[in-house]
């Protein structure tokens, strides 16, 4: 079984957007933090994160993110969540932590605000 993810990185004008490609796991979540933190070197204003392709994800993919959210503020840079399934979306809200994302549905609206 394959135990790395695609985090494909791409910019839109200076916001920064990463896409993983596949589930957030345990074994996978490490590949998503290393490539946050590469964009969080280079201090965009906006980090948005595309879950569009990411069908699951378990407590570290979730840990992950706050990781990223905690990173994102310390270095005043927005972080966008989009393209959130139902099966993530409700992972997020068993564990309480919808509220604390700024999420939007499609990378279209995170450019807008």
């Amino acid at each position: 079984m394959n135990q790395t993810i695609v985090v494909e990185r791409t910019s839109v004008g200076a916001v920064a957007v990463l896409k993983p490609r596949g589930d957030i796991d345990m074994a996978r979540a490490p590949f998503v933090r290393q490539a946050i933190t590469l964009v969080v070197r280079d201090r965009p204003p906006k980090l948005v994160i595309d879950l569009s392709e990411v069908a699951y994800m378990d407590s570290s993919g979730i840990a992950t993110l706050v990781e990223a959210l905690q990173v994102s503020l310390r270095n005043k840079i927005t972080l966008v969540l989009v393209g959130i399934n139902p099966r993530v979306q409700s992972a997020f809200e068993i564990t309480k932590l919808v509220g604390m994302f700024t999420v939007k549905a499609s990378l279209a609206e995170a450019m807008a605000n």
